[in-house]
């Protein structure tokens, strides 16, 4: 549990995870702009809009923001450090 909890913390997530964060990100926010939009227009409320989208926003935010291990799925090999010799 504890080295889970490392894993959260550290938040490291690879490029597909990156990409993929990308694309919800910008798919909920234009879903959430058109059903704030309409749901406003249809009561005829500002309130109504900004605090539609707010839920949205914060929605959002708890699914992309945090390092979740979906977002790391591929990850990166990097290559060994040569030895370089000191002359």
């Amino acid at each position: 549990m504890n080295e889970y909890l490392q894993r959260l913390v550290d938040g490291k997530i690879d490029f597909e995870g990156q990409k993929l964060v990308e694309r919800i990100a910008r798919d909920a926010l234009i879903a959430a702009t058109t059903v704030s939009f309409i749901a406003g227009f249809a009561v005829q409320s500002l309130r109504v809009t900004f605090g539609l989208f707010a839920l949205f926003v914060v929605v959002l935010s708890i699914v992309a923001i945090p390092p979740w291990p979906m977002y790391n799925r591929h990850p990166v090999t990097w290559l060994p450090v040569k030895e370089t010799k000191a002359e």
